[in-house]
């Protein structure tokens, strides 16, 4: 089968290897479409990732398919082949402390896959039977493959608490920034959205957001967001989406008392970011991470595309096929704008 395999770091070729064979549990999916994302990105320019990928291998990780054969052991009432699927990227042990406590995405043997760039992928028997979902007939492909990224989107929405009527910023307009913007305001809440280029403003106040700014564009972006607030006092919450100390700390400033910042970008590791102590503890800020999602919500993720409320239209902004997904990672390193484009092997 043809395949993108990463070599290292920026060196990904388009290649013939062998189909993946199948284990007892396990299921072949023929890939139909997969979408690129910052996670990949970061791993192609770093060549690797610690806990998802040693190359070489194929990579990606967000996609939709039709089962293409079934292991042995896999039952009568599991999936058949012919059946439409979006496999998440990811199942927990359901054994370990984190697991018992209800924190699966923590899992401390948290089962990654990869492979989406390719004509199939082998789909883990772990994965078949916690996360691999059927797609209802009337959705795309294309939108069913959005349920990976929408499901951490849902669950940081969960656990930052925000309510509808609240007002929230959203620091940073990429695909999971513009993702938050869509949910939160069909859901009543009142969206200030930070971004960086023109294209970005303009397709967050397309999505919802009552006010946008570039912040290339803003002299103090914390004061833009607070003179919008009710009497100055900032956000109910704000969503940080761009993994930058200084977005951080724009987020932590932009609050009012009592609220919540959530920390969802992750910035590079060992990066120093300062934050005022007596504003934490005074104010009594919760700061808060979301780190990935649970089977949970990629069940709510694939319901919420079923029914409409958001659409792979919104976010996608081109179709290739496979062989030239190294051409589009190299125009991705500069961040031309583009927020997620459809692979199509």
């Amino acid at each position: 089968m043809t395949a993108a395999v990463l070599h290292g770091r920026e060196n990904l070729r388009i290649e013939q290897v062998a189909i993946p064979a199948l284990g007892d549990d396990e299921v072949l999916v023929r890939v139909k479409v997969a979408l690129t994302c910052g996670t990949d990105l970061k791993v192609w320019k770093q060549g690797y990732h610690a806990r998802m990928i040693v190359p070489p291998a194929v990579f990606g990780h967000e996609l939709a398919g039709v089962v293409a054969s079934v292991g042995a052991g896999v039952g009568d009432g599991g999936p058949r082949v012919g059946m439409r699927v979006v496999p998440a990227n990811s199942a927990p042990c359901g054994v370990c402390t984190f697991c018992r406590k209800g924190r699966p995405n923590l899992c401390e043997d948290l089962l990654f896959n990869n492979g989406a760039y390719a004509e199939y992928i082998r789909i883990p028997g772990r994965i078949v039977r916690q996360n691999m979902l059927e797609i209802p007939e009337h959705v795309a492909f294309v939108d069913a493959a959005m349920a990976e990224p929408l499901a951490c989107v849902l669950r940081g929405i969960h656990e930052t608490g925000i309510e509808s009527g609240e007002t929230v910023v959203v620091i940073g307009c990429g695909p999971i920034g513009l993702a938050f913007i869509r949910i939160l305001a069909n859901r009543g809440v009142r969206v200030i959205a930070l971004g960086k280029r023109q294209s970005q403003i303009q397709t967050a106040e397309r999505l919802g957001a009552t006010a946008a700014f570039d912040v290339s564009q803003v002299d103090d972006p914390v004061q833009a967001v607070r003179r919008l607030t009710d009497g100055g006092r900032g956000v109910d919450a704000a969503i940080e989406a761009v993994g930058s100390p200084t977005t951080w700390q724009w987020a932590v400033q932009m609050v009012r008392r009592g609220a919540t910042v959530n920390l969802f970008g992750g910035c590079p590791r060992g990066v120093p970011v300062q934050f005022d102590p007596a504003a934490l503890h005074y104010s009594e800020i919760t700061i808060k991470s979301t780190f990935h999602h649970t089977p949970r919500f990629i069940r709510e993720a694939l319901d919420m595309i079923a029914l409409g409320e958001i659409a792979a239209r919104d976010f996608i902004t081109g179709e290739i096929p496979l062989g030239e997904l190294p051409r589009m990672f190299e125009h991705l390193k500069h961040r031309n704008g583009e927020l997620k484009t459809a692979v199509i092997p």
